[in-house]
C-alpha cells in the first residue's frame, strides 16, 4: 500500500521547524506524551495490539518533532524497529491522532577497503566515521580469529555493508554482506548467507551465540514480524518477538547465559524480565504470572535456569510468553538464533552457498585491486527550518518522513 504524500501543510509551516532529538532513557510513552502535554488517549483509547507496540520504544533512539513557529507540536516521528514507526499528528479537527506507518528509508550498498595501520576496529571507525561499521565487522570474525595479536601493520581488509539512510542519516545498524581479512598472507572470509547467518569459505557458521528455547512443549500462537498490513483493519502492526502459548504457570527458563537488567512491571507488557548477554544481545519475556524466587536487577543467570512462572499479565488475551530478542537494540527474529548447535551447510543449502559465496568473492577481489572504499558517514544540526534549502525535500510530507 503506498501512503499519501499529498497532504500538504499549512502555509505557517514554512515557518516550522523539525527537531532531531534522542528518546530519554528509562522514559515510557506515557511519560513521553505528558512532557510533551500530549494528551494520554494516545496511550489509553489504543487497542490491546497498538498499545504494546509502544513499549518496543527504545532509550536513545533517534526521532523527529515538527513543531510551527510558536513551538506548538504538530507531528511526531518515533522509530519502533527499522520498518514501523509511530506517527502522531493533529487532524483537520486540531486533535492529535495516532498511527503506525512504515518507515520511508534509503538504502545503499557501502565498500570499504584499506589497510590495517592501527587495528581493525579503529581503521574502520576512522575511515567511516562509524562505531556501527567497525562493529559489525569484528563481532563478524571474533569466533575465529585474533586481531590483537595477529593482525600486521599493512594487513589489507575489504567490507562489503549495506547503510539505511533516513532525513539523510544513517539510521539502525548497517548489515555486513561479506568482508576478508587477510594475515600472515592467508585470507579470512565471511559470508552473509539466504538464512541470515554469517559463515565463512568452508560453510560453517561463524556465529557462536545460540538461544534454548524458554519453555517447553508451547506452541507458537504468534510469529515475528517488523511489519504487516491488515487487511481487515486497515492498518500496520508489528510483533516484535515470538509468542508461546503454554498453560499458565509453566516455567520460564533463561534462553541464555548473562545478566537481569530489569524484572518489574513494564506497561502492556505486565510481569518482564529483561537478560544482557553477550555480544550486544538481550532478550525480554514479558506477561510472566511471577517471577522465580530471588530473581532480581544485577542477578547472572544460566542458560536453562527458571527465571520466572507464564502467566497473562498485562495486556494479554490468555495464557502465554511473549519472547523477545534484539541485538544491539535492535529487534531481531528469536527463531533466527535459537538453535542446538553451530551448523554446517550440506548438499543443496551448500551449493547454494558456494554460488553466493564464489560472487561475493570476486566482488572482494576486485574492490580490493580497485582500492574502493566508502565516504564518511555524515551528521547534521539537530534541527532545521523547513523552507531552508537543506531540507526543501521534507517540505510536503504529511504521512511520513516530514
Amino acid at each position: 500500500m503506498k501512503y499519501l504524500f499529498f497532504l500538504l501543510l499549512s502555509v505557517s509551516t514554512f515557518a516550522s521547524y523539525v527537531e532531531h532529538l534522542k528518546y530519554p532513557r528509562g522514559a515510557s510513552y506515557l511519560n513521553f506524551l505528558t512532557k510533551n502535554n500530549l494528551p494520554k488517549s494516545l496511550y489509553y483509547d489504543l487497542d490491546a495490539e497498538d498499545q504494546l507496540i509502544t513499549e518496543e520504544i527504545r532509550s536513545g533512539v533517534n526521532y523527529q518533532v515538527l513543531k510551527d513557529s510558536n513551538g506548538t507540536l504538530e507531528q511526531v516521528l518515533i522509530p519502533l524497529s527499522d520498518e514501523l514507526q509511530i506517527h502522531i499528528y493533529k487532524d483537520n479537527n486540531s486533535s492529535y491522532t495516532f498511527e503506525a506507518i512504515p518507515i520511508v528509508y534509503t538504502r545503499k550498498k557501502e565498500i570499504l577497503v584499506l589497510r590495517i595501520q592501527n587495528s581493525p576496529y579503529y581503521d574502520i571507525m576512522r575511515a567511516t566515521n562509524s562505531k556501527r561499521i567497525a562493529k559489525i565487522f569484528v563481532d563478524g570474525f571474533k569466533n575465529s580469529l585474533n586481531f590483537k595479536l595477529d593482525i600486521r601493520k599493512g594487513d589489507p581488509l575489504v567490507m562489503i555493508y549495506d547503510q539505511k539512510y533516513r532525513f539523510g542519516k544513517p539510521f539502525s545498524m548497517p548489515r555486513l554482506q561479506a568482508a576478508m581479512v587477510e594475515m600472515h598472507g592467508k585470507r579470512h572470509y565471511l559470508f552473509l548467507n539466504e538464512d541470515d547467518r554469517y559463515y565463512n569459505a568452508k560453510g560453517i557458521e561463524a556465529e557462536g551465540f545460540m538461544l534454548t528455547r524458554p519453555v517447553k512443549g508451547a506452541r507458537i500462537s504468534s510469529g515475528f514480524t517488523k511489519r504487516r498490513f491488515h487487511p481487515i483493519l486497515k492498518k500496520y502492526r508489528a510483533h516484535l518477538g515470538i509468542d508461546y502459548a503454554v498453560r499458565a504457570g509453566t516455567p520460564i527458563r533463561a534462553a541464555g547465559s548473562g545478566r537481569i537488567v530489569f524484572i518489574g512491571r513494564n506497561g502492556g507488557y505486565g510481569n518482564v524480565i529483561k537478560i544482557r548477554h553477550t555480544d550486544g544481545y538481550m532478550t525480554l519475556y514479558a506477561h510472566q504470572r511471577s517471577f522465580r524466587k530471588g530473581m532480581r536487577r544485577g542477578k547472572r543467570v544460566k542458560k536453562g535456569q527458571v527465571i520466572g512462572y507464564v502467566g497473562t499479565t498485562g495486556r494479554s488475551t490468555g495464557p502465554h510468553l511473549h519472547f523477545g530478542l534484539y541485538k544491539n537494540g535492535r529487534a531481531i527474529n528469536p527463531a533466527r538464533v535459537v538453535r542446538v548447535t553451530t551448523r554446517k551447510l550440506k548438499g543443496k543449502k551448500r551449493k547454494m552457498f558456494n554460488m553466493i559465496k564464489d560472487s561475493y568473492i570476486s566482488e572482494l577481489d576486485l574492490a580490493l585491486q580497485n582500492g574502493e572504499s566508502a565516504v564518511a558517514l555524515y551528521t547534521f544540526d539537530d534541527k532545521c527550518f523547513i523552507n531552508i534549502d537543506s531540507c526543501k525535500e521534507i517540505k510536503y510530507q504529511k504521512y511520513s518522513d516530514f
